[in-house]
């Protein structure tokens, strides 16, 4: 390990390049780099219908609130 420490001591200028050319050739490949946020998930799904013919609004919304809340 200490002749890394050694050579980057007698050729400063070489490292300096090196560590700028790794930085910019990092940035660019981040750029470039397809990011997805949302992927392709598919998520089993239930639906569920009630049809309760001749009640009223009213009367729907306080049993069926009443009835999803017992559950």
């Amino acid at each position: 390990m200490m002749w890394l420490v050694r050579m980057a001591l007698k050729r400063p200028y070489t490292f300096v390049v090196m560590s700028m050319l790794i930085v910019i050739l990092g940035v660019i490949t981040i750029l470039r780099m397809p990011t997805d946020i949302f992927p392709d998930i598919d998520i089993p799904v239930i639906s569920v219908v009630w049809n309760y013919a001749g009640l009223s609004r009213r009367r729907w919304r306080s049993g069926s609130s009443a009835i999803s809340s017992a559950t």
